[in-house]
């Protein structure tokens, strides 16, 4: 194969993740070559992503340009990736997973004051946190991984929530005050995860693309990705589910909880079939808050 195009998002963190997958790449002999594209996501920063709709608005025009013959691959971050890929593509490779984990940047929680700021755009770390701590006010955020980081200790905002993965990957994983713990802060679908989409009947892209899969990551978000497809996009409650393998056993945990955190249900199982497990999960998520009822929960996916 002479090369590859790369379809990717245009922030600081997506071109150095789409540079990774260029460097598996080559280290194969396949060259590859970025296809820079500005997301719906990315141009709206002033619009709260639960007011845009969350799930897709980083990887829907990526998808476009890819079955639009544009590019050959699609890169994402795994968390931004819908659960449902479009017809005529597949998830086709996972090449790596860090830390799934979040974190928190300026003050650990034990360091946060009553009353305290934390700021975050997603409605899972917000519920997660008023769980635990529901003296917190927690306010927006949205922009690049510098303007998130910058946003802790200014203008009254004494930390942010952001992905271990993600300041990892930027050289900035001395920052994190402390890492929270999954067990409790259960992470998004796909946190920490490069995901590659490819087109069903490009067998030769398909074909490259498994030489650089991590079979073990590949299992885990799919497991991830089947919990969170069973919930549907109807769903309106926040949720999480985190996947680990060990000794070719999947054990997948997950949650879901009230938009204010007062209310929240998790649980845990292991399997070997991730869609299997991941649909089975949500299952009993959905019957342990009352046979699937969502009226007192709120929120937004």
């Amino acid at each position: 194969m002479s090369g590859l195009r790369l379809a990717t998002r245009r922030s600081p963190l997506a071109l150095l993740q789409a540079r990774l997958v260029q460097d598996h790449l080559r280290a194969r002999g396949v060259d590859a070559q970025l296809v820079e594209i500005e997301t719906s996501g990315d141009q709206r920063l002033d619009v709260p992503l639960s007011v845009l709709g969350g799930e897709g608005v980083f990887a829907v025009e990526i998808q476009r340009a890819l079955l639009r013959g544009e590019a050959d691959v699609a890169v994402h971050s795994a968390k931004d990736l819908p659960s449902q890929s479009p017809d005529g593509l597949m998830l086709a490779s996972v090449p790596e997973r860090l830390d799934a984990t979040d974190v928190l940047v300026g003050r650990s929680l034990a360091g946060l004051g009553p009353g305290a700021t934390v700021a975050t755009g997603s409605p899972r770390r917000r519920a997660l946190l008023l769980e635990r701590r529901p003296d917190l006010r927690v306010v927006e955020l949205r922009g690049n991984m510098a303007t998130r980081l910058a946003t802790a200790g200014a203008n009254g905002v004494d930390s942010v929530v952001a992905a271990a993965a993600a300041l990892v990957r930027l050289g900035e994983d001395d920052r994190i005050a402390e890492r929270l713990d999954p067990s409790w802060f259960v992470p998004q679908v796909g946190q920490g995860a490069l995901a590659l989409e490819a087109r069903m009947d490009d067998l030769d892209t398909l074909v490259v693309l498994e030489q650089i899969n991590d079979h073990d990551a590949f299992a885990c978000v799919g497991a991830e990705r089947a919990f969170l497809r069973e919930l549907g996009l109807g769903c309106s409650i926040p949720a999480g589910a985190h996947a680990t393998m060990k000794s070719g056993v999947l054990s997948l945990r997950g949650v879901m909880i009230g938009v204010d955190g007062s209310r929240s249900v998790r649980s845990s199982l292991e399997g070997s079939n991730p869609e299997l497990l991941g649909t089975q999960l949500a299952r009993r998520l959905r019957d342990e808050m009352g046979g699937g009822a969502l009226a007192g929960w709120g929120g937004d996916s």
